[in-house]
């Protein structure tokens, strides 16, 4: 037990060697001062709460940069797991002299399965080399090996499987699998081999090894509706002004580096898919500009909506040519169903050149502005009308379209 004394001396010392301390005797304070530097201390510590609440916001990232993210075309070497060997071992126990073969077989090989995930908007994700589980080796008492588990592989809708030249497989639905590589089967052990002329087999075989491929993912974005235009002639302001997607917007051409998808909602829980392309120059069937590279998109699009900008001398132009680059790419693809729509019409240039494109064009024509926003229920009347006509002629065909 310690003593009162040396305890108190005790801490009297360790208080010392902090500071100097002495018990306050009476201590009165004013109500404004006991109240001032409590206001202080809960300030600050309410401020440094707040800070820590706060979620992280990630960091926007730039065009270039959603570019250098977005792939839409990948190599890929997959492998399928090699099988287990099989176990060459006896029977041993006590009072057993001929306990027989015991050896068990090798687990077979994991595959590797690719898997339309709508999670995934780009093939960057995807590695260049995948090798699938291997299957565990037989072991005596007959034990045989864990066959090892499928490698999943996610890939963006609407992904095709080539392999040389030839399309294997087209993942455009969700939850699509397609078996990249098959694993190996597993070595059989020499309990397999037990016959009547041979009670004592030493035989066991080695396991296969998984098939080796090297397939091609090439990417087409899955929309209802794809913008077709120049480049500059407002197709991210439009999509913008009709969706939630964020594409980025400026006055020199080519700022859309990559394809965005925006969402267009109706009554009914009814959503119609737009897919905003990069723009197409004069000779992008020869691969000018950014040439095939996002030509290929256009081909899942049901219905297109080509986009011209008003306030350039002969408008019309523009139709032809966006027509002519789509037919070189791929026959029949300018025929789909479709519709013009005059953008810039807020610029007195543009109102001008309107009556003129009217009478080339008729009810085709949209004249509307996705700055102003000016006559933009006529566009989402026309494009749900297209919609309601494709998914008629999908179900008469026996097809069900896709649901977003």
């Amino acid at each position: 037990m310690v003593p009162a004394r040396l305890f108190s001396a005790r801490w009297q010392t360790a208080l010392e060697g902090v500071g100097r301390w002495t018990p306050p005797t009476r201590l009165v304070l004013r109500p404004s001062q006991l109240l001032q530097p409590t206001a202080k201390l809960l300030s600050v510590s309410c401020a440094n709460c707040a800070k820590r609440r706060e979620s992280p916001r990630k960091k926007l990232l730039s065009e270039k940069k959603l570019k250098r993210y977005f792939v839409d075309h990948r190599r890929v070497l997959v492998r399928g797991g090699d099988g287990g060997h099989g176990a060459s071992c006896f029977h041993s126990e006590p009072r057993k002299e001929f306990g027989g073969p015991s050896g068990g077989d090798g687990g077979g090989g994991g595959h590797v399965i690719l898997r339309a995930d709508r999670q995934v908007k780009s093939l960057s994700s995807v590695l260049t080399r995948y090798q699938g589980p291997h299957g565990e080796d037989g072991s005596r008492k007959n034990c045989c090996g864990r066959n090892g588990g499928p490698l999943y592989i996610p890939v963006p809708l609407g992904t095709l499987v080539k392999e040389g030249e030839d399309t294997v497989a087209d993942l455009s639905h969700p939850g699509d699998e397609y078996i990249a590589a098959l694993g190996g089967a597993g070595g059989k052990g020499n309990r397999f081999f037990l016959a009547n002329d041979n009670r004592a087999p030493v035989t066991c075989t080695p396991g296969q090894p998984g098939q080796e491929r090297v397939l091609f993912l090439e990417l087409k974005t899955v929309a209802d509706a794809g913008m077709v235009g120049f480049p500059n002639a407002g197709k991210s302001s439009l999509l913008r002004a009709i969706s939630r997607a964020t594409p980025a917007v400026a006055a020199y051409p080519f700022t859309t580096l990559k394809p965005h998808v925006g969402v267009v909602q109706y009554e009914g829980h009814q959503q119609v898919t737009v897919a905003d392309v990069p723009g197409i120059v004069r000779g992008a069937h020869q691969n000018r500009g950014l040439g095939l590279a996002f030509l290929r998109h256009i081909q899942r699009c049901s219905f297109l909506l080509f986009v011209v900008d008003l306030s350039v001398p002969e408008p019309w132009a523009q139709l032809q040519d966006l027509k002519y680059e789509l037919e070189k790419y791929e026959e029949g693809l300018s025929e789909r169903p479709h519709v013009v729509l005059g953008n810039k019409i807020d610029l007195p240039a543009a109102r001008a050149r309107l009556p003129e494109l009217q009478a080339r064009l008729g009810r085709t024509l949209v004249p509307l502005s996705a700055a102003t926003g000016e006559n933009l229920e006529a566009l989402l009347l026309r494009l749900k009308e297209l919609h309601d006509d494709h998914v008629e002629a999908k179900q008469a065909h026996g097809h069900q379209p896709p649901s977003w």
